[in-house]
């Protein structure tokens, strides 16, 4: 995409500026042609891995040249429209993303919006999904994409993953489905609660914010090597190592916040009984 290469243009012409070198010694440094510093700068043209290197070391910043890297090689690939990865439906887009569970040992996912996918109940998939297939106009194969994401989720009985949950108390209370559906989607976070994959906490809307983080976009971190951020309008990829830092590192404050065990449990059954 144009703006995400214009994003990483402007970096580049950071980088040079706090060096405080001109584009002409920049191009001298890295070897090339003041017309090729000035087509990268201004995002005409694409740098390559080698350009990335190059001008990161004629601005004395080898460090910042991986992340760089990382973020040229996702350009095309890091903001996907939900418009254009559903454009053939929901069921396509559920079924791509099972190899990536199946090889991922360690999940870290922040819930702020809905309930993780692999938490999800078939009624819930279902009520969900046929929301967001009405919102965005997509063909309505509801039912088939149900059936993949419930298969999707027979990895947190399987194998060797690890699945760290964090969601927020705002996403127990609301209703997605009717009452009953709600109910049994509860009942199914207590039940996963014992798994020995599981670690599930709750961050409570009462939490004290001071210092810690605000709610954030729903986001899962895959094996620390990659993060998909849910957008209304879009999926965004992140593996610019510095990026995913980032992710990280507000999950650990985000997962201070929240509450374990019977206090997680307490909360849930609130949620439970507020149904009636």
């Amino acid at each position: 995409m144009q703006e995400a290469r214009a994003v990483l243009a402007a970096r580049l012409r950071e980088l040079r500026l706090d060096a405080a070198i001109t584009s002409k010694e920049l191009a001298r440094r890295a070897g090339w042609s003041v017309a090729k510093s000035s087509r990268v700068e201004n995002a005409v043209t694409a740098p390559s891995d080698a350009d990335i290197r190059a001008w990161c070391a004629a601005c004395d910043a080898d460090g910042q040249a991986g992340d760089l890297i990382a973020a040229n090689r996702q350009v095309d690939a890091m903001y996907l429209q939900w418009k254009r990865l559903q454009r053939t439906g929901m069921k396509q887009l559920a079924e791509t993303s099972t190899k990536l569970y199946e090889r991922t040992r360690l999940f870290r996912v922040y819930a702020s919006h809905v309930m993780p996918g692999y938490l999800q109940t078939p009624g819930y998939a279902a009520a969900l999904m046929g929301s967001i297939a009405g919102f965005r106009g997509t063909p309505d194969d509801v039912a088939e994409a149900v059936e993949v994401r419930i298969r999707r989720a027979r990895v947190i009985h399987e194998g060797d993953h690890r699945f760290a949950t964090l969601i927020e108390e705002h996403v127990l209370n609301h209703r997605v489905g009717d009452k009953d559906v709600m109910a049994g989607q509860l009942g199914n976070l207590l039940a996963a609660m014992p798994l020995p994959s599981m670690s599930l906490g709750v961050i409570p809307a009462t939490a004290i914010r001071e210092g810690a983080m605000w709610p954030l976009e729903q986001f899962t971190v895959f094996d620390d090597v990659r993060i998909h951020v849910e957008l209304l309008a879009a999926k965004v990829t992140i593996t610019a190592p510095g990026e995913l830092d980032i992710y990280l590192r507000a999950f650990e404050r985000l997962r201070r916040m929240a509450v374990y065990g019977a206090d997680a449990r307490a909360l849930i059954l609130r949620a439970i009984e507020a149904l009636r």
